[in-house]
């Protein structure tokens, strides 16, 4: 990939931003007043959360001072790593391009709230029989499905844009 990206690379990780952005926008005018608003009864509540932590509240226990530090660096190193792996990536890699976008947009969304807020704004509770999974909100979503989807697009093989045409000429009669 070239520099500037491709615009579809560019697109997903600003749209993943945008939503995620606008979703916590919306947690917040309207989810924190009241705090939490069941969707599906003993499933899934929208509940406005204030993540002092990294995803899933890790390392919420650290001292104040180091927490913001290294939840502020290590989004960075992140995303230039993203962006140095996407820069790599072959034109048939396009499964691996959009996972990478979509931790783009993520870990810009959240590095956003981060430096704005000093903590990451979580609204998505899901909870069975008394037992509820971390916060989340769009941005870890994504995130984790980027990172699933690099996971399955690991070791294999890039698909060549032409290889179909190159395919169908060699069986062409002469």
């Amino acid at each position: 990939m070239t520099f500037p990206p491709r615009p579809a690379f560019l697109g997903l990780a600003a749209l993943t931003l945008v939503t995620d952005q606008v979703t916590k926008s919306y947690a917040t005018a309207h989810l924190a007043p009241v705090g939490s608003v069941p969707i599906l009864p003993g499933l899934l509540d929208l509940t406005y959360v204030r993540n002092q932590g990294a995803v899933f509240g890790l390392l919420r226990d650290v001292p104040a001072p180091w927490r913001g530090l290294i939840l502020t660096l290590v989004p960075l190193l992140a995303i230039g790593l993203v962006l140095m792996l996407a820069r790599g990536l072959a034109p048939g890699h396009r499964r691996a391009r959009a996972s990478l976008a979509l931790v783009l947009g993520g870990a810009l969304g959240n590095l956003i709230d981060r430096i704005r807020l000093g903590w990451v704004v979580d609204f998505v509770d899901l909870h069975v029989a008394g037992w509820h999974w971390p916060a989340f909100n769009v941005a870890d979503s994504a995130i984790c499905v980027g990172v699933a989807l690099l996971a399955l697009d690991l070791g294999r093989p890039a698909r060549d844009p032409g290889s179909d045409a190159r395919a169908r000429h060699a069986s062409d009669p002469v």
